[in-house]
């Protein structure tokens, strides 16, 4: 397979298509002959698409000789994760207690994109639920890092990070409702969006309906936002969804930066971060201030929030597993099991005070975001770790680890991750942008700006794989 083809934007590939350039069948055939390369070392896919898929090649590659109107991701491949519906696949959501669930239509998400014909090759891995931020379950196994396999590629969209970074597919759709798409994407040198809470309608509920977000991974912000003005939009399915849709976005120059008031928070008042990865997100972001002149550096945004964020993830687990915790553990996660078994013995008064203090939360965020324009901070504290440990080395003692995403999933605003540098190791860091609520446009712009000027992304990791799985 040639790079031009493996490492080839969504926008590249959908005009390459449109122009007759490349057929949708030979996009599609590159695709699968990537992932039969890539799957043994990286173990990121689940479910497998491959006869529909190339029908629905086929289908688009009539639909370009017919001289058809044609969607903007015509012949595209995407792949799922395995949070997310899929008619007639398997979707097991990372746990055995689904093992036999088949869906027979659609998520919004998914049909949306089979509308703007991108054509979905399989389903990606993900932890049980989406519940711990490494992608590893009892369905499944261990994903690994394309970066480095002896190293996980972060959780719970996993196995949607490492295969895009791989180049087996340009974009995919991951979950988010602690950071499931922005940490993993940090730590593979890849771009994502989490759009404002309810932007992209869920259905079937997630097991955190005011938690959760579907949204793009890619090797790109401008890949990202075309796949986000795909998805977007209300439906009567999803309650929260009820906003407008968004045009396309381009990461464009159409906002005024040297009038956006910027905050840095390296820590924002209690994180620890792994000093490689200060340093490096310290000189990007001095790289930006020729781009973005108002930056100002802000020690302290808020207390940390992960008890809150943690209480209500683990609530909505025991929610949908319900129980099956009691008569059937050994179907899931030992470390699920844990988290449920904990918080059914906390009192009732424990989840009233965290909807109090989520409340309280939003509004400190709310009068923050009266100042700034837009809030930059690590990804996560840390670089992709060895596999084994469920939780980064030295933030075992943290309630939730990845303390710069989960904020933001509580107050339900829009955020972004790009790669923004590489350690002496060669692994990728991730620098964040957040938007007050509903300005997507604003991300898109500000996030898609700083990724070219950055020049962080489009680095490929080395392949054949330099380690050794079983090292890992």
């Amino acid at each position: 397979m040639t790079d031009e083809i493996k490492y080839a934007s969504a926008i590249e590939l959908a005009q390459m298509v449109r122009s007759r350039q490349i057929s949708p069948v030979e996009v599609v055939r590159h695709a699968l002959d990537r992932l039969d390369e890539t799957e043994p070392s990286l173990n990121a896919f689940v479910a497998r698409n491959d006869g529909a898929s190339l029908a629905a090649a086929r289908e688009a590659e009539q639909a370009i000789m017919r001289g058809d109107e044609v969607g903007p991701l015509l012949g595209v491949p995407v792949s799922i994760k395995d949070l997310i519906d899929v008619a007639d696949m398997p979707c097991r959501y990372g746990s055995l207690t689904m093992a036999d669930n088949v869906p027979t239509e659609d998520a919004p998400s998914v049909d949306r994109l089979r509308a703007a014909g991108a054509i979905i090759i399989g389903k990606t891995a993900t932890s049980e639920f989406g519940l711990r931020g490494y992608t590893e379950s009892l369905v499944h196994g261990v994903t690994r890092n394309a970066w480095d396999l002896s190293r996980t590629p972060g959780g719970s969209s996993g196995g949607a990070v490492t295969s895009v970074a791989a180049g087996v597919t340009p974009i995919a759709l991951g979950t988010d409702g602690g950071g499931s798409i922005r940490a993993p994407c940090a730590l593979t040198g890849i771009s994502g969006i989490k759009a404002q809470h309810g932007r992209v309608p869920i259905h079937p509920p997630s097991a955190t309906p005011t938690l959760a977000h579907v949204g793009p991974i890619a090797r790109s912000i401008a890949d990202a936002a075309l796949v986000l003005s795909v998805i977007a939009g209300s439906d009567l399915r999803d309650h929260t969804s009820l906003l407008p849709s968004l045009g396309c976005m381009a990461a464009g120059d159409r906002i005024d930066f040297s009038k956006l008031r910027i905050a840095f928070s390296p820590t924002l008042g209690y994180a620890t971060v792994d000093p490689e990865v200060a340093e490096i997100v310290d000189a990007a972001v001095k790289q930006l201030q020729s781009l973005f002149p108002n930056i100002d550096l802000v020690d302290s945004v808020c207390p940390d929030p992960g008890e809150i964020l943690a209480t209500e993830f683990v609530a909505g687990c025991s929610a949908r597993l319900g129980n099956l915790i009691d008569t059937s553990p050994e179907r899931i996660d030992p470390v699920v099991v844990q988290a449920i078994e904990e918080f059914r013995n906390y009192p009732a008064s424990r989840l009233a005070n965290v909807q109090r203090e989520r409340l309280e939360h939003r509004k400190r965020l709310f009068h923050f975001f009266q100042s700034f324009d837009v809030l930059l901070t690590p990804t996560t504290p840390t670089v992709a770790w060895h596999i084994g440990p469920g939780i980064p080395p030295g933030f075992e003692d943290v309630p939730v680890w990845v303390f710069f995403t989960y904020p933001f999933n509580l107050t339900g605003q829009p955020a972004a991750s790009v790669p923004c540098g590489y350690t002496d190791d060669g692994l990728p860091v991730g620098l964040q942008f957040i938007v007050r609520p509903l300005e997507e446009e604003l991300l898109v712009s500000v996030a898609g700006t700083a990724e070219t000027r950055l020049g962080a992304a489009g680095h490929r990791p080395p392949w054949p794989p330099q380690s050794n799985p079983a090292t890992g």
